[in-house]
């Protein structure tokens, strides 16, 4: 393997296992190592710190993926070692939602494959590579898969987020194996089921991999406070929030995405779990001017779900997402009846529970409403957070009184 030799003093997060090395640290690479190929990573005095792999066109240059002395190439071996640990990691978490079929398989750098995400829907596996380590290992990633999984019958790929841009990648969507001699599925339409509510996920087109299963849980404890509510579901995608409020007993739910087919997965969706006729009004447009005309109109709700999408990307993007978080979470405040509740979450890693806490409180504040948090929401247990790198815990939320 070529090598790569590290600025003194800039050991130090390595030595703390965090597996990300930026261009900065770097001070000299020996020999002329391709995009995602393996290399070792010395200490300026030249001890081996381990094993990353190669990015040379993004600012973040070294995905560790192995520390200490022991320095061999990750290989298809390595790769399937990698990928039964961490399925048999969630083995707990899946004994105890016998009634899902849907769970997050690899959480990148939190499992040890940093740039790598797995997501288990049904009998269909959806992968998205967002770094030239496994871009590299694709057929061997795909052949690990089918393997580690012997009852999925597909590996389908959703490598099209735009950190691949950073890390000069095209996009790629499209099926990358099928098993032999098994039907191809209908990737567009793969039907799951989350503690019970049924939904068809669609991994060519959807979000993310094709749904928020790090929400699957928080669904439900939301659920739980509906009863007898007029609850509002911002930023609602395909209605997991709305389906929950409604097997919880609220008594209307709106809901409200900026995405026409999000709203028409809903309506199947509620369909599919015999709400065919459901005290649920759909609403298309922009989250701040609805909520804007929701409050000029004088509407008010007694639950309010804001779950929207990431507001910042990166720490250059943290003070503006702030401002977002504080406008939206101000005019839900100033939505909610008295005694009403607020479930507000942010999904940008770079704004951390601490700020998302304190910008809440603020929007409060300036809405004039007392409020106090009754619960704190998280991500699940299939999306772990490494101790070493507490960048993978980006799902943070409150439960507000107010």
């Amino acid at each position: 393997m070529n090598a790569v030799t590290l600025r003194p003093g800039r050991e130090k997060s390595v030595l703390r296992r965090h597996p990300w090395i930026f261009s900065g640290a770097v001070a000299a690479v020996e020999g002329d190592p391709a995009p995602g190929a393996a290399v070792v990573v010395r200490s300026s005095r030249g001890e081996p710190l381990g094993t990353g792999f190669w990015s040379p066109a993004s600012a973040l240059r070294v995905r560790m993926v192995s520390f200490g002395a022991d320095v061999a190439a990750p290989g298809p071996a390595w790769l399937r070692e990698k990928l039964e640990a961490a399925w048999a990691r969630r083995a707990p978490f899946r004994a105890a939602h016998p009634e899902r079929n849907a769970f997050r398989a690899v959480h990148g750098e939190s499992d040890g494959l940093p740039g790598l995400v797995v997501d288990r829907y049904a009998d269909v596996l959806c992968v998205q590579i967002l770094a030239p380590g496994f871009e590299r290992m694709r057929g061997d990633l795909a052949a690990a898969l089918l393997d580690v999984f012997p009852r999925c019958s597909a590996v389908y790929e959703r490598s099209d987020a735009p950190a691949r841009e950073r890390e000069g990648l095209e996009p790629r969507n499209g099926p990358l194996a099928l098993r032999p001699g098994a039907p191809e599925p209908d990737f567009s339409a793969v039907e799951i089921s989350l503690d019970g509510v049924r939904s068809v996920v669609d991994l060519a087109g959807g979000q993310k991999t094709g749904s928020y299963l790090d929400q699957a849980e928080n669904h439900a404890r939301v659920g739980a406070l509906a009863a007898g509510r007029d609850v509002l579901d911002a930023c609602c995608y395909d209605g997991g929030f709305a389906l929950a409020a409604l097997r919880g007993g609220a008594k209307s739910v709106l809901a409200l995405d900026a995405s026409e087919a999000a709203l028409d997965a809903l309506s199947r969706n509620l369909a599919r779990n015999g709400l065919a006729d459901p005290p649920v009004e759909r609403v298309r447009g922009d989250l701040f001017e609805k909520l804007r005309a929701f409050r000029d109109a004088r509407r008010s709700f007694d639950l309010i779900v804001l779950d929207p999408p990431k507001f910042a990307d990166s720490r250059a993007r943290v003070e503006r997402a702030c401002r977002a978080y504080k406008d939206v979470n101000l005019l839900a405040f100033k939505l909610l009846r008295p005694d009403g509740l607020l479930a507000t979450f942010s999904c940008s890693g770079a704004v951390d529970a601490a700020l998302f806490q304190t910008v809440v409180a603020e929007a409060a504040l300036d809405a004039g409403r007392d409020a106090a948090i009754l619960a704190r929401f998280d991500q699940p247990p299939d999306h772990p957070v490494s101790l070493a790198c507490p960048e993978t815990r980006y799902l943070k939320g409150l439960l507000c009184a107010v």
